[in-house]
């Protein structure tokens, strides 16, 4: 859809409030939730999950109030880790994307020394993570070059989401991005603010008006050629003041994909299958169950008016 801009510089942002080392109880926190952390991509914002600790704190009227405190404290603490998880591996991402731009292998060292820092004992799960964000998202496949000595290779996929996903007019990356969208979309009730889209690139360390080596400026990128080209929707919401809009899906992505093949992206971002998200999953049958009886109509009609001029 539209050519590669050249190479950036290698920013690689510490998040906020992090200082090297000195997390035990953070990194236990970490570990502890490992294995359950999902993709930070589609999550709700930091704010919404201190709302979500308040109401679970509660939703427990039997405990007494320093019970309850406690939890709460915990539960934070282990939001507060897999946000930081979170951010881990979205810096990582971009610290590839961005050294692989030389076209030199990269080392499990100077992974460890300028983004896992502190985070090194949980190396093997933040670079699974990396390396599943970079396929999906990025069309990038990372390779184990060398065991003995821990460096790695990105191959360039182009097609991120497998051969069957050949429309969506773009490049692995572009197309990643606008899949991602796509799925906050329609994860969010089939319209997402805008305000959501820019949290979302800011996971993902792509700031919405900074120029990006592999998606030019995104905000330009989704306001003048995603939207123009009809796979986005973009309209004043009504009755909001100060003023706010939203996006949702255009009529060319409603062509070119479905809800289904969406959910399955979301689902393998999340390591999940897609019937956890029973609402949407039911929507996207249905979706499936109309395109199918278009389809036959279609083939129908085809069929009669092959048998009036045969």
């Amino acid at each position: 859809m539209l050519q590669k801009p050249e190479s950036g510089g290698l920013p690689i942002p510490q998040a906020e409030g992090e200082m090297d080392g000195g997390h035990d109880g953070e990194t236990q926190a970490l570990a502890a939730s490992r294995k359950v952390a999902p993709s930070p991509l589609l999550q709700e914002s930091p704010e919404e999950d201190l709302g979500a600790v308040r109401e679970q704190g509660a939703a427990e009227p039997s405990l007494a109030p320093k019970g309850a405190r406690a939890l709460a404290a915990k539960t934070l603490t282990r939001r507060r880790a897999c946000r930081r998880l979170d951010r881990t591996v979205a810096e990582l991402v971009q610290f590839l994307l961005v050294k692989d731009k030389k076209k030199r292998p990269i080392t499990r060292s100077e992974m460890v020394k300028y983004v896992v820092r502190d985070l090194k004992d949980l190396f093997p799960e933040i670079i699974a993570r990396a390396a599943e964000h970079l396929r999906y998202v990025f069309g990038f496949e990372l390779k184990q070059l060398d065991r003995k000595h821990h460096t790695y290779i990105l191959i360039n996929r182009l097609k991120p989401l497998g051969e069957e996903e050949e429309d969506l007019g773009g490049d692995g990356p572009r197309l990643g991005l606008l899949m991602m969208i796509l799925g906050l979309i329609y994860m969010k009730g089939n319209s997402a603010r805008e305000a959501q889209v820019w949290e979302m690139l800011r996971r993902l360390g792509v700031r919405p008006s900074k120029y990006h080596f592999l998606f030019g400026y995104p905000k330009r990128l989704i306001m003048e050629d995603f939207v123009q080209l009809r796979y986005l929707n973009y309209r004043r919401v009504p009755h909001t003041n100060p003023p706010e809009c939203e996006f949702s899906w255009g009529p060319r992505s409603n062509l070119e994909t479905s809800k289904m093949k969406v959910l399955g992206f979301v689902a393998k971002l999340h390591k999940k299958e897609p019937q956890h998200w029973p609402v949407q999953y039911r929507e996207a049958l249905a979706d499936e169950a109309d395109r199918a009886r278009a389809e036959a109509s279609v083939r129908d009609r085809a069929s009669a008016r092959a048998g009036i001029y045969s």
